[in-house]
């Protein structure tokens, strides 16, 4: 099993399958990351996605996730990434891997009024970094068309992802009463960070061919209500929203305003989350992060 990008989701991904006995190969840049991942019991191998000849030279593989993050130190413009680099990573597997998972966003949906989105809904971003993610899924079609039958393809748009070590910059600002951009009624679509590893496991072994997942957890929930619970959690004063956005915020700071649900993917995929709302996952969050 490769797994090439392994941040928040594919660290996680990579650990569980080892853990079921899988013989993991791990994608990362760094040297002293190969080493920690030599130490978890992964094959690490050093490369980049805009140069992956290490990738290439690797052995067959019997399944491949794909779950690049975009490193703003790199240099490397998103765009490069998540197009170029994905494209290179797929060609360096073809004909030597049969089933390939990447991982996409729900950015790809651009509905702002509260309509409820499943995996079949229009995409037509709004935001910059939605278009990319919406080509990416583009040129990752365009190289399945290009290959024989036999090979398995498929996209996982995941929700906004949150879980231990990704609550301290909100919890602080909430201890401080510093007011938060956007809007407190915009709807949040989440997935817990172990949820997110399930459901990309579940899509390498259960997935279909040519199918477009959505991993998103069971209910949607207005900002103000996610972050007066996570408030309550931390002994915090109730959050309060400026409803303007400062330059560079988040998605969900702008009302990018919509309600995910994936009945489609729940179906196939068969995945039962261990954090169902943001109330289980914020509990969790909080109780594995040191310092909150």
């Amino acid at each position: 099993m490769l797994v090439v990008g392994c941040g928040y989701v594919g660290a996680r991904v990579a650990a569980q399958l080892a853990a079921e006995g899988h013989r993991v190969f791990a994608v990362t840049r760094s040297a002293q990351r190969a080493d920690d991942f030599a130490a978890r019991g992964w094959t690490p191998i050093v490369a980049d996605v805009m140069s992956p000849a290490a990738i290439a030279a690797a052995p067959p593989m019997d399944a491949m996730l794909h779950a690049v993050g975009f490193d703003r130190t790199a240099g490397v413009p998103k765009r490069d990434v998540y197009v170029d680099g994905l494209t290179n990573v797929l060609n360096a597997l073809s004909g030597r891997c049969p089933r390939v998972v990447t991982i996409s966003s729900s950015s790809v949906y651009g509905q702002s009024n509260g309509e409820t989105v499943d995996e079949r809904s229009p995409t037509e971003p709004t935001t910059e970094s939605g278009q990319i993610c919406l080509d990416a899924e583009h040129a990752f079609w365009d190289w399945r068309d290009a290959q024989p039958d036999g090979v398995t393809a498929i996209v996982l748009r995941l929700a906004g992802i949150y879980g231990p070590a990704r609550m301290l910059a909100r919890a602080e600002s909430l201890k401080a009463a510093v007011p938060m951009s956007g809007r407190g009624d915009a709807w949040l679509n989440l997935i817990h960070g172990d949820d997110a590893a399930a459901f990309a496991i579940a899509a390498l072994f259960r997935g279909t061919d040519r199918t477009t997942c959505l991993g998103v957890d069971e209910q949607p929930v207005r900002r103000a209500d996610f972050y007066g619970h996570l408030a309550h959690l931390l002994g915090a004063p109730a959050p309060t929203f400026t409803g303007v956005v400062e330059p560079g915020g988040r998605g969900s700071e702008s009302g990018i305003n919509k309600q995910l649900a994936n009945p489609q993917t729940r179906q196939a995929l068969e995945v039962v989350l261990s954090f169902p709302t943001f109330r289980e996952g914020l509990a969790d969050a909080i109780a594995s992060t040191p310092g909150l």
